[in-house]
């Protein structure tokens, strides 16, 4: 059997411009500290997963979402709300019971959700 080139998903990069208040805004949103916090990179642990800021990255809409697993998407989509994000695309269910949303971050960066219950915790 070949061996598979690909482990899965790692690190997500977000832009930065304003790498403080993004890093502040993140730490609340995720209810975590960074574990590494340099001027020119801060990292979360997310679940096992990266969520990297960069501050010399370009903010850039695209057609890329990643999608981050949530066990409520309702309750995590109002508390990004109430923390200063804005909607991009409401909660849809896609069907069996998965729903996906998409929100922008204060500083334009599009942060998607998935509550998948094929999926475990």
């Amino acid at each position: 059997m070949e061996e598979k080139p690909f482990l899965g998903l790692r690190t997500v990069i977000y832009a930065a411009p304003r790498l403080e208040e993004t890093k502040e805004w993140y730490a609340k949103a995720l209810a975590i500290a960074p574990y590494f916090d340099e001027p020119f990179y801060v990292g979360f642990n997310v679940g096992g997963y990266e969520l990297g800021l960069i501050p010399d990255a370009p903010i850039v809409e695209g057609s890329t979402i990643t999608y981050w697993g949530v066990a409520n998407i309702a309750e995590v989509k109002e508390r990004l709300l109430n923390l200063g994000a804005t909607l991009h695309t409401d909660i849809d269910d896609v069907g069996d019971g998965i729903k996906t949303a998409a929100l922008k971050d204060p500083f334009g960066n599009v942060v998607g959700l998935i509550e998948n219950p094929h999926f475990k915790q």
